[in-house]
């Protein structure tokens, strides 16, 4: 099954409509999938196929009008039980599709007074994301193929949906984000919606008969509009020009780059690949894995209140599949660290603030723990404080993380702000001087 509709090699120097031009030949691909939608194709006419099978035509037009209508749902607050949340008030454009604000987590719920206990992902750069799998072994072009990785791959921190229509389903469903209680209301909704006419239009109308079907037909929208290269994946950043020789680093963000690769020091490239592939796809800057790093418990999250209660990623709560594997406890998906420097909150629970922070936290972890976690009541540093002994194996100890209190940071300051100025160069929107 194809995780994606389609995975396009961007290209430097496409126009917009160039780029949306390579998006449209998704349509061949998207004909191949829509009998897992569960929903009937029309054409381009606007009468009802009698089987799946689309002309080049037909799967282009098909594919421009599910984009559209998936860009109205997103904007839409009235698909939230409270009428005033839409998909795009926490994934804000104008934010690398991430939330605008400061907050940890965002508010949601009927009422918007319900929060969640992780902090909001981009939906940026997703499309190259593989199905999550517990053993993947690299290709031959990038390292050892014989080196089981683990568990990589899938949407969201636990990696537990891997295409965006499942992904799509957890926000609309969940008491603390959109707050529908179930398919029938969110098909509801849509009824009552101004574009209810573009779903009939493309689904036809047997798409109202049944609740599930009208579901799938949303979030198969909100799937395709995702697809849109120009503003989820543009590759627009100055380290994009960059690597097409179209611009230059500055000696400071330079300094920045061999820092972040050096597997002495920063080390990030390990995790975070900021080389293109051999096809010459440009770095997606993630290797999709499941990493455990020990951030410290945030307390200004309400359900971390209760000391019982730990968010340890793969191994739950949100996800069920895999309760009780130890071996998985603590661990998250590693993000892109592409528009990283628009985000006002970082990790997966939103603890540190600013990205310096966050840089700092690696090389400091380990050797200047007292000034990133709490004391205990005996005076000792709670070390790891939001993952409990049991699962501290788990620990990733790779540079920059390792050493003991006192020893000398991978980085020092001055580094530190060198890589910094080098990850502001992975903000998309970048105009190269002529």
């Amino acid at each position: 099954m194809l995780r994606h509709i389609v995975l396009i090699k961007p290209q430097l120097g496409v126009s917009p409509d160039g780029r949306r031009g390579l998006l449209m030949a998704a349509a061949l691909a998207l004909a191949g999938v829509l009998a897992g939608s569960g929903v009937r194709a029309e054409n381009t006419t606007g009468q009802p196929d009698s089987g799946l099978a689309m002309t080049r035509a037909q799967a282009y037009a098909r594919a421009a009008k599910l984009e559209a209508l998936g860009r109205k749902m997103f904007a839409d607050p009235g698909l939230s039980g409270s009428g005033k949340l839409a998909c795009a008030s926490c994934h804000d454009p104008q934010h690398g599709f991430a939330p605008g604000n400061d907050r940890a987590v965002q508010l949601g719920g009927k009422d918007l007074t319900q929060a969640g206990f992780r902090a909001t992902p981009s939906l940026k750069y997703l499309q190259a994301a593989p199905q999550f799998t517990e053993h993947y072994y690299e290709s031959e072009d990038e390292a050892d193929a014989s080196i089981d990785n683990g568990p990589s791959g899938g949407l969201t921190w636990d990696g537990r949906a891997d295409r965006a229509r499942e992904q799509a389903r957890f926000p609309l469903l969940a008491p603390f984000e959109m707050a529908n209680d179930s398919e029938a209301a969110v098909a509801a909704r849509l009824r009552k919606a101004s574009y209810a006419g573009d779903i009939t239009a493309i689904f036809g109308p047997a798409v109202w008969q049944d609740d599930a079907k009208t579901f799938a037909a949303a979030t198969e929208a909100l799937e395709v509009y995702q697809q849109n290269a120009a503003e989820f994946y543009p590759y627009t950043s100055k380290y994009d020009f960059y690597l097409a020789g179209r611009t230059k680093l500055t000696p400071q963000e330079a300094r920045g780059l061999a820092l972040f690769n050096d597997p002495d020091k920063g080390n990030c490239g390990n995790c975070h690949r900021s080389e293109p592939a051999d096809d010459g796809t440009p770095p997606q800057f993630t290797d999709f894995g499941m990493i455990a790093i020990g951030v410290p418990r945030n307390r200004a999250i309400p359900a971390n209140a209760d000391p019982r209660f730990f968010d340890l990623g793969l191994c739950g709560p949100l996800r069920t599949d895999f309760a009780g594997r130890t071996d998985y406890c603590g661990l998250f998906r590693t993000p892109s660290l592409r528009n990283v420097a628009l985000r006002r909150n970082f990790f997966h629970n939103g603890v540190i603030k600013t990205l310096r922070q966050a840089v700092t936290f690696y090389v400091e972890r380990d050797t200047a723990p007292a000034k990133w976690y709490p004391r205990k009541a005996d005076g000792t540093v709670d070390q790891y404080d939001d993952l409990p002994a049991r699962y501290r194996d788990n620990l990733n100890t790779e540079p920059p993380f390792g050493g003991k209190p006192g020893d000398k940071p991978a980085l020092s300051s001055a580094e530190i702000d060198d890589v910094v100025a080098f990850l502001n160069t992975l903000t998309d929107g970048y105009k190269p001087q002529p």
